[in-house]
């Protein structure tokens, strides 16, 4: 991972086979926004969630990430928790989205991140097995 940071604002590049959310949840951020992401990923696993689960669709192959938008916070427990959302084009145009739910870096992803110093981003779980989020001022 290659990162830079201009206030609260953190620009990084992660690099061929480094998996996503994962690596994001190893930066230690308990409050921050995705706000772009763009790229290549393949063995992508997403989700679209019915209303009980997640249904969950396998992308193999390499694909274009057009972009990738969420957050980073933190479960009561104070484990990190990540709620990224993406849309990836397919070879010969079909686009496809979802709820991240694990991929590897193909090539390269450059993602722009904006950490909220004054903002706990708490997730707690619902009835329906979600975790909502219940911002907090600090």
């Amino acid at each position: 991972m290659i990162k830079a940071r201009s206030g609260d604002f953190l620009v990084i590049r992660l690099k061929e086979g480094e998996r996503l959310p994962q690596a994001l949840l190893e930066l230690g951020l308990s409050s921050a926004v995705v706000l772009a992401g763009i790229g290549m990923l393949r063995e992508l696993s997403f989700g679209y969630w019915n209303g009980e689960r997640y249904l969950e669709e396998k992308v193999p192959e390499p694909v274009e990430l057009l972009s990738l938008q969420g957050n980073l916070g933190e479960k009561e427990t104070g484990e990190p928790i990540a709620h990224l959302h993406l849309v990836v084009g397919k070879e010969g145009g079909k686009a496809l989205g979802g709820h991240l739910m694990a991929a590897v870096v193909h090539n390269t992803a450059e993602l722009v991140l904006a950490q909220l110093p004054g903002v706990r981003l708490l997730r707690k779980e619902e009835p329906t097995g979600l975790f909502g989020l219940y911002p907090e001022e600090r």
